[in-house]
């Protein structure tokens, strides 16, 4: 039974979800379909971006993955089938297969992308505006029925990557950051790795003029409404704020510094 997941900026109020299950069933009925996410928020890639490094690797081997956040639908960017060994990933050019291409080093094989340019795997008619229904959904359908990924498109090997920001270790050993992804709850994600925090030592944390003292083991470790840092379910550092919004209390969001620095005492 083959497993596809959707990843979408669509949301549930319109039929594009449903729409985009219908033509994989009407190919492979065997399927399984699963939501990972449908609540991108418009146009954000690099959000999906992370959501999809993130889930995927829960995934059994073979599970193909089709992403539809394509703010340039339409447009020049290319339709994309990427093959790793854990997984078959399809979606447009414009990034937001970052993460999946820089782990090309973790891999046994580089992976192998195609630009998807065969029409006789889509449906007959294709818009200018909705390509995860005439393109992305039916190569899905057809991978999973045992198409060969040669057999979708020319292989390439200059997909988009997007700048990916890094931590940075600082004279004086503070380590500058940055929050990457703001999750449902308002939980700041950073991309400072919790294998950079030892425990030896007292850390402070400052995010837009607001310091936090240390690491909290969990949310309940300090007063409602308190502000935390805490390791996130991805290892890397999280500001929080119990039963609130950090996003919100602090006015911030993707892309706010986070400097992160120990003290003697």
């Amino acid at each position: 039974m083959p497993i596809i997941t959707l990843t979408t900026d669509f949301g549930l109020s319109d039929g594009y979800v449903g729409i985009m299950k219908g033509v994989i069933l009407g190919i492979c009925p065997q399927a399984t379909l699963v939501d990972l996410t449908h609540e991108i928020p418009p146009q954000n890639v690099r959000q999906a971006a992370y959501v999809l490094k993130a889930a995927t690797p829960y995934y059994p081997p073979g599970t193909i993955h089709v992403v539809v956040v394509d703010p340039g639908v339409g447009g020049a960017r290319r339709p994309l089938a990427i093959q790793t060994p854990n997984a078959l990933f399809i979606g447009p050019d414009n990034g937001v297969f970052t993460p999946i291409l820089l782990q090309e080093t973790l891999y046994r094989k580089p992976p192998a992308i195609v630009h998807l340019d065969q029409p006789r795997y889509w449906l007959a008619t294709v818009s200018h505006t909705f390509h995860g229904r005439d393109i992305f959904a039916p190569v899905a359908a057809h991978l999973a029925n045992g198409v060969s990924l040669s057999a979708l498109g020319t292989q390439i090997t200059d997909a988009v990557v997007l700048n990916v920001p890094r931590p940075a270790r600082q004279p004086g050993g503070s380590i500058a950051g940055e929050v990457i992804y703001v999750d449902r709850f308002g939980n700041l994600i950073t991309n400072i790795p919790a294998a950079w925090l030892p425990p030896e030592g007292k850390w402070v944390f400052e995010i837009r003029q607001k310091r936090i003292n240390g690491l909290s083991p969990n949310y309940a470790a300090v007063p409602t409404g308190s502000l935390l840092a805490i390791v996130s379910s991805e290892e890397t550092l999280e500001i929080a704020q119990r039963e609130g919004s950090a996003a919100r209390s602090l006015g911030t969001g993707a892309g706010e510094p986070v400097i992160a620095f120990r003290v003697s005492g």
